[in-house]
């Protein structure tokens, strides 16, 4: 799997978590990945996100910026 695909695939994700939902927690989305079988580094990212609920466009800010490069 390309970082690409992995990328798509976690926004694929993030679209179908937040369906309905304005704020979702760390652990619900650490949770749905993990379920997703995303791939390791992507699911290291998600696990660092601090304890909280995200918006849909927060996480993906936060999830984007640090998979550049990964």
């Amino acid at each position: 799997m390309t970082d690409e695909t992995g990328r798509a695939e976690l926004y694929a994700l993030l679209d179908d978590i937040y369906l309905g939902k304005e704020r979702v927690s760390r652990a619900e989305i650490a949770r749905r990945a993990v379920a997703a079988e995303l791939p390791a580094h992507l699911l290291t990212r998600i696990n660092a996100l601090p304890e909280g609920e995200y918006a849909q466009d927060e996480a993906e800010e936060v999830l984007h910026s640090s998979t550049e490069g990964a």
